[in-house]
């Protein structure tokens, strides 16, 4: 039988997982959890009414967190020409065409979203196996496939993030770090289910958001009453 660690012991008292919280009762919860040595990041997790198998019940967008993610995103760029430029002094930390392409090619995937122009889009879309497992291909629907590649990177570095029905009909997103204010988590949260509202589709029927959880990177997973955040 596998010992509990002393966190786990603590959490379990804290913690009613039989319970739904309030979306503030949860969240003071996680900040007065065992602290760790570095600054946790805070995530929703929401079950979806919808089928992702069928095409017409797709729920995918961007938002820009008012707060932004607290996270440091390392940015890639595939263009030419001008846009390298562009994008590095938007604040891209790699950008180039072939020479990137072919690294990202031998496996080097040490960064965390793409931009492409629609002219490198032929030569990224062969990166397929390398970046497609890990929801990292550039999209049009996402902004990450564009010319304004100044406007992408600015977005991408303050914090616009892009939600995804995965085909379990789950959306996973991180919301902040558990450093930021209750009322910045907040406000955060709201700016992205107001976002996943606004992307429901027609077909959808029935209860749209289905069960909701907030969780920190080392602390509990909390179950929220819906009512309380729709």
């Amino acid at each position: 039988m596998t010992k509990k660690s002393k966190r786990i012991k603590t959490y379990e008292k804290e913690v009613n997982t039989a319970k739904s919280y309030k979306l503030d009762e949860a969240i003071d919860i996680l900040k007065k959890c065992v602290p760790v040595k570095f600054d946790q990041s805070i995530e929703i997790s929401m079950k979806m009414g919808v089928d992702p198998r069928k095409s017409d019940q797709q729920v995918r967008g961007t938002v820009s967190l008012p707060h932004g993610t607290g996270k440091k995103i390392k940015v890639l760029v595939f263009a030419k020409g001008e846009k390298v430029s562009d994008a590095i002094e938007a604040g891209a930390d790699f950008a180039g065409d072939d020479e990137l392409v072919e690294k990202v090619k031998g496996g080097w995937t040490s960064f965390d979203t793409v931009v492409a122009t629609p002219d490198m889009m032929r030569e990224v879309g062969k990166l397929g196996k390398v970046l497609g497992p890990r929801g990292l291909m550039p999209s049009p629907k996402a902004g990450t496939v564009t010319t304004d590649v100044k406007k992408a990177v600015s977005e991408l570095k303050a914090g616009k993030i892009e939600f995804k029905v995965d085909k379990n009909s789950v959306i996973n997103n991180l919301v902040g770090k558990i450093s930021f204010s209750a009322d910045k988590i907040v406000e955060n949260i709201h700016t992205v289910l107001q976002a996943i509202n606004r992307a429901k589709p027609s077909s959808a029927k029935g209860l749209y958001i289905r069960s909701f959880s907030l969780s920190s990177t080392m602390g509990p997973g909390l179950k929220i009453d819906v009512n309380s955040v729709i």
